[in-house]
């Protein structure tokens, strides 16, 4: 595993990367590619949009931190965890930021195609495209429309958080039992309120987050954070800071 502390940057591991302007040479995974009849998109903004996205993720790993329950669990389950549900953890921090953002869209061969190319395509780059952008909004519109609570937020980040059913995950019985408090948690919040929201409304939500998990993993690193971290391996670096126990 990569080392990412620096004496040059002693503010921690994401210093350096805060710091750097977005560079639209690293917009090389905008390239034709097996969905060729989508169309493309990239950031209007991304200079502004990347780092507010970056501290959404920030916020993202210092909840998971901040719960006894996970830094209680072994460190081989923390990552797989980690690894599985990040990023329906960060959707929901962005609507929980209010995070906005627009994109250009073209059609995967473009002259704008071939500027933000510059000669740098991967073979193995996954270039965002409308239609994904379309779906992370229409979920983000979701959240926006029930305007939850703190401990809304915190109890539906639990709850996706904890699970049992991810491969590679020791600690099943005690996932699924957090899990499952999570829910009762969230459920009597609800109960409690003046003006109950329908429960299948969360169960809904949840079920959409859990499918965005897989669906949305290329779209977050490659929209949101490849133009400030260009070829750095995001998954890595998260690791890292579980590992170190450091994020700044």
């Amino acid at each position: 595993m990569k080392k990412y502390f620096s004496k040059q940057h002693p503010h921690g591991i994401l210093f350096s990367i805060l710091s750097r302007k977005c560079d639209f040479k690293h917009f090389s995974y905008l390239k034709t590619h097996s969905c060729h009849c989508e169309r493309l998109v990239c950031l209007k903004n991304p200079h502004t949009t990347c780092h507010a996205a970056f501290g959404v993720l920030v916020k993202t790993i210092h909840f998971m931190k901040s719960l006894p329950s996970f830094q209680n669990l072994p460190l081989n389950d923390r990552l797989v965890l980690l690894q599985n549900r990040w990023v329906p953890l960060f959707l929901l921090g962005l609507a929980q930021e209010h995070i906005t953002f627009e994109v250009w869209d073209f059609p995967a061969v473009s002259i704008l195609r071939n500027i933000l190319l510059n000669g740098q395509q991967k073979s193995d780059d996954c270039p965002p495209t409308l239609a994904e952008v379309y779906k992370l909004k229409m979920f983000l519109n979701k959240v926006w429309s029930l305007d939850l609570s703190l401990n809304e937020y915190a109890y539906l980040k639990c709850a996706i958080l904890f699970s049992q059913d991810i491969p590679g995950l020791k600690s099943l019985a005690v996932t699924a039992g957090l899990q499952e408090e999570a829910h009762r948690a969230l459920h009597m919040l609800i109960l409690s309120q003046h003006h109950p929201r329908d429960h299948h409304t969360f169960k809904d939500m949840l079920f959409m987050a859990s499918t965005l998990q897989m669906e949305a993993r290329s779209l977050v690193t490659e929209l949101f954070f490849r133009p400030i971290t260009g070829q750095t391996d995001l998954q890595e670096l998260l690791n890292e800071i579980i590992v170190t126990n450091r994020i700044m």
